[in-house]
């Protein structure tokens, strides 16, 4: 293990070159170019290892230790799972290692409990624990949907686990403090979890892994993603010194990150125990493709901006490339935060940070299908099936697993049953209720309390001597209970209040694959997006899903049939491995793609001089405010200037030059200030209208376009400019500007910001519109309409020509620049941009065949199953498709990505060329250009800003008064 971390010690320091440079969380760090290998390695980075590990002292035998598994550890009932133990057991003893079993709450009869509880003394098959070198490692409780995603990318990419260690324990179970930890001890597992699965462990001080988890990330950044604020008052120093911890182990991580990085690797961090890690990790490796995956739910800006360090965490996440979130909401919390909190330009597809897109995106995780479909045949879990339907025989059965938090709405699942007991009387004592909530990590006396209350009322309310209507389990169930429980169940009721991803309704659906019972999800979960078959109820309402359970109970056979297959169908083709495939091959996509913005250097005079006077035809396209002429106070007041005017003149009145200005400007506005210079074509309102080089006819290329849209951004604009002193609206044919440029700068822009996220949420979402931000200005237009397909149409109207100048200075001139280097990429899309039909893929997509080959596996586990054991329900087969499983995904927005490659790209060796964008860029970056490309050096893509501004333009001068020079000397109407 040694020489492995010597080599990659001297990898991330020696032949990259790196000199760190230290940025404080308040700003954003510099994103350099970044250049994939042929075929990179992952690095995958979580909280905690996937394994627990047990420390073994040969000198001694452990009863613990006397089997041949080496292990008394069950396995883990699901994804949602915690590492939390039994509230009994000694707070000193590690949780996964210390759980007993545990009478319920409530007192049931003994049949009961041995239908629910079976045989517990069996480790599971796939977590049967190993010993060497020492130690014992065994598959950590929780979150096995993430891990098998992870493992997936295995088999395309050479993958490393980073993570920390976590707590471990002696062979009795009992926590080994940090502090007596050994060298040994810790070498031992190093080589051990790195010969097992190359997993990296980061060992922490107790203090500070305290401080970081139970501090900092469960008291303050747990609550807050999920809409609960503190409701303590404390000075602070308490807070302090968690975020101070919290900062502390972000940075041992990102350290542990650099000691393993290679050129070329792709870096993924998950959920919110580390979110500075990209912040930090960006510092020394500015040329690193960074994935973040948010399993948690975000916020709205609203709650978002009561946490003290706001800006810092921002700013943490956005030293990523990409942002990962479950759902559409989350996502678009999460830009919305940025712009109204930290002030920052957004899409909604991404946020400018330092002038590099971080690109935001859905993906939502699912579940290893067929790993959970061969659990539930396991041979356990019948017998225990029928156990549970002998004990409950003639009831209806409704199941509950959750994690006893807040916000798994356990109180109002109660309420909701005891509100459907009391709305339906005769459904008494046909229903019950089996309620399993697993221990959290930190226990919750009041809320254990809470809910010992509230089934005790309820069973005394509504039981009788044979007959208890509430069974409540606080305890670990191992995985043959749980699959057991989810097949026999009737219903499967999900009232989360709040949740990122509920694996729980996913892996019901896979148990359900006979039964056809209805699924109740709470429309709070981040899974009920997805599941369109399921009852979807508002957990407060508890009329209403009272409503929902006696209606579940009466659907009709046909109905459960259909939601299931619906059901089915989404499961089986978004698995987790689906869910990992498609957040790296969006990764690949964004970082490899030529709209990757890039500092520009200053504008070489004598090189485009040159350029311009071999040249035979020569395209000229300008932007007019800010470019041509300075930015006013008011638009009016932008009026050309002489010498100007002299120099455009003169570059019109050469036969050799097609010259045009692309412009905002109404078409008024434009004749009435240009219309005297001969010669000159007009682009007005951003590619609305055209008219060409010696016509007095404009074409509007919008008459087509449904223009209703207006009425809603008039209505919202008008708000704003009554409530922001100085503002104003300008009306276009095509579209709507509102300009605030006389109001005051600060509020000015704050209302902007504010305005824009309104026209986000209420028109961006149903309308064919996008949203410019402009200089002091915001602008609407539709979204097939901008000054880029203008200068597509001019490149095609005129292919003879060796020459392209083309200048501008805000974010509606980057689309003229981005076409220019599309054109130069060779026309490809920015999609095709990166796929080459000769180049193998990075990772091989998860495409039609691969859904079709997990189906195939499903079914016949059922053949295998329904031959060795007799049906419990007939099963009757589903006419969409073979197996009950549809032939192809419903709705394009589910098809899986195409297949793509990316090429393995070196950095020039030489100096960049003059007059070339393609300095310093691979072929997949903003400035590729074709070798064979006729216009490969001959394109000046201009912008007009500060040195270090961003943009995919390929020059720079810092203002107008500069271009008009440079055009003087083209023209020749001024010196050099």
């Amino acid at each position: 293990m040694s020489s492995i971390a010597t080599f990659h010690s001297t990898a991330s320091t020696t032949s990259l070159g790196i000199t760190p440079r230290v940025v404080p969380l308040t700003e954003l760090p510099e994103t350099a170019h970044i250049v994939l290998g042929d075929k990179p390695r992952l690095i995958n980075v979580t909280h905690q290892i996937p394994y627990a590990c047990t420390l073994i002292d040969r000198n001694r035998t452990s009863p613990n230790c006397n089997n041949a598994n080496g292990s008394t550890f069950v396995g883990s009932a699901g994804g949602g799972g915690s590492n939390g133990g039994s509230s009994s057991s000694p707070s000193n003893r590690r949780a996964s290692l210390a759980m007993s079993r545990q009478q319920p709450p409530n007192s049931i009869d003994s049949q009961s409990l041995q239908a629910i509880n079976g045989s517990t003394t069996e480790p599971s098959a796939e977590a049967v624990a190993t010993e060497d070198n020492g130690c014992i490692l065994e598959q950590r409780r929780g979150h096995s949907a993430m891990y098998s995603g992870i493992m997936s990318l295995g088999n395309d990419l050479e993958t490393i686990q980073i993570g920390w260690v976590g707590e471990l324990s002696d062979q009795d179970g009992y926590v080994v403090p940090s502090k007596n930890l050994t060298e040994k001890n810790k070498t031992n597992l190093r080589e051990k979890l790195w010969e097992k699965e190359k997993v990296v462990p980061i060992f922490l001080e107790d203090s500070r892994a305290a401080g970081h988890y139970e501090g900092y990330c469960k008291t303050v950044l747990w609550p807050l993603f999920h809409y609960i604020l503190w409701d303590e008052a404390t000075d602070g120093r308490i807070e302090k010194k968690n975020w101070d911890d919290y900062v502390f182990v972000n940075q041992q991580f990102a350290d542990a990150i650099v000691e393993q990085y290679q050129p070329g690797d792709i870096v993924w961090i998950h959920d919110y125990h580390l979110l500075l890690v990209p912040h930090l990790l960006r510092q020394k490796l500015p040329g690193a493709a960074i994935g973040v995956f948010i399993h948690a739910p975000f916020p709205s800006s609203e709650i978002f901006r009561c946490l003290p360090k706001r800006v810092e965490v921002l700013n943490g996440l956005l030293g990523a490339n990409q942002i990962g979130f479950q759902t559409y909401s989350y996502a678009r919390h999460f830009i919305s935060c940025c712009t109204r909190v930290n002030g920052y330009e957004s899409t909604p597809r991404g946020v400018d940070a330092m002038g590099s897109t971080v690109w935001v995106g859905t993906f939502p995780i699912g579940i290893d299908a067929e790993r959970v479909e061969r659990q539930r045949k396991a041979p356990g879990v019948l017998p225990k099936m029928d156990a549970i339907r002998k004990t409950y025989k003639g009831k209806h059965i409704i199941v509950g697993r959750d994690k006893l938090d807040l916000v798994k709405g356990v109180q109002q699942k109660l309420r909701a049953f005891e509100k459907f007991l009391n709305d339906y009387p005769e459904m008494q004592g046909k229903v019950v209720l089996i309620q399993v909530t697993s221990p959290p990590l930190v226990e919750n006396p009041k809320l254990e309390a809470k809910i010992a209350e509230l089934v005790a009322h309820i069973n005394g309310t509504y039981g009788s001597l044979n007959f208890t209507p509430v069974h409540h389990y606080h305890q670990h169930i191992d995985r043959d209970e749980y699959y057991a429980l989810l097949s026999v169940a009737d219903i499967g009721l999900i009232t989360s209040v709040r949740d990122g991803m509920n694996t729980t309704s996913l892996e019901y659906i896979m148990c359900q694959n006979e039964n056809h019972g209805p699924l109740i999800l709470s429309e709070f979960t981040g899974t009920a997006g997805s599941l369109g078959g399921a009852l979807m109820v508002n957990p407060w309402d508890y009329q209403g899903v009272a409503r929902v359970i006696y209606e579940a109970l009466n659907l009709s056979e046909e109905d459960r049939a259909a939601r299931h297959a619906q059901l089915h169908e989404h499961v089986v083709t978004h698995t987790a491995q689906f869910w990992a495939k498609n957040f790296i091959q969006e990764l690949i996509l964004n970082v490899g793609t030529w709209d990757q913005s890039t500092p520009t250097p200053y504008l070489d005079l004598p090189v485009i001089a040159e350029k311009y006077r071999n040249a035979k035809k020569r395209l000229l396209m300008f932007d007019y405010d800010g470019t041509l002429t300075p930015i006013r106070k008011t638009p009016g007041a932008a009026v050309p200037q002489e010498h100007m005017l002299k120099a455009l003149t003169a570059l019109a009145s050469d036969p050799n030059n097609v010259v045009w200005i692309i412009s905002g400007r109404d078409q008024k506005v434009l004749e009435e200030w240009l219309g005297d210079v001969e010669n000159l074509g007009f682009s007005a309102e951003h590619g609305s209208f055209m008219r060409q080089p010696g016509s007095k006819k404009w074409m509007n290329l919008t008459e087509s376009l449904d223009m209703s849209w207006k009425n809603d951004v008039i209505e919202i604009f008008t708000y704003y400019s009554e409530r922001t002193q100085g503002s104003f609206i300008e009306h276009k044919r095509s579209s709507l500007t509102w300009h605030y440029r006389m109001a005051d700068p600060e509020f000015g822009a704050f209302q902007s910001r504010e305005c824009q996220n309104h026209l986000e949420n209420a028109v961006l979402s149903k309308l064919p519109v996008e949203i410019l931000v402009g200089k002091k200005n915001l602008e609407v237009r539709p979204t097939i309409v901008n000054k880029g397909e203008i200068v597509k149409r001019l490149l095609s109207q005129h292919p003879e020509v060796d020459f392209v100048l083309c200048a501008g200075d805000d974010k509606t001139d980057e689309d003229m620049f981005r076409a220019l280097a599309g054109v130069q990429a060779g026309g490809l899309t920015r999609r095709d941009s990166i796929h080459n039909k000769a180049e193998k893929a990075i990772i091989e997509p998860y495409n039609d065949e691969l859904v079709a080959a997990t189906a195939a596996k499903i079914a016949a586990a059922a053949l295998q199953h329904s031959l060795e054991h007799s049906p419990i329900i007939p099963h009757r087969p589903d006419p969409s498709g073979p197996h009950g499983i549809a032939n192809t995904p419903q709705g394009a927005h589910l098809k899986p990505p195409a297949p793509y490659s990316v090429a393995a790209v070196a950095p020039p060796a030489g100096p960049p060329t003059p007059g070339s964008i393609s300095s310093a860029t691979s072929a997949t970056s903003q400035g590729s250009v074709a070798s064979n490309h006729p216009l490969a050096n001959e394109h000046f893509s201009i912008t007009i800003g500060h040195a270090l501004k961003k943009t995919l333009a390929n020059w720079h001068v810092t203002s107008p008064e500069e271009l008009i020079k440079v055009l003087g000397v083209l023209s020749g109407v001024a010196d050099a």
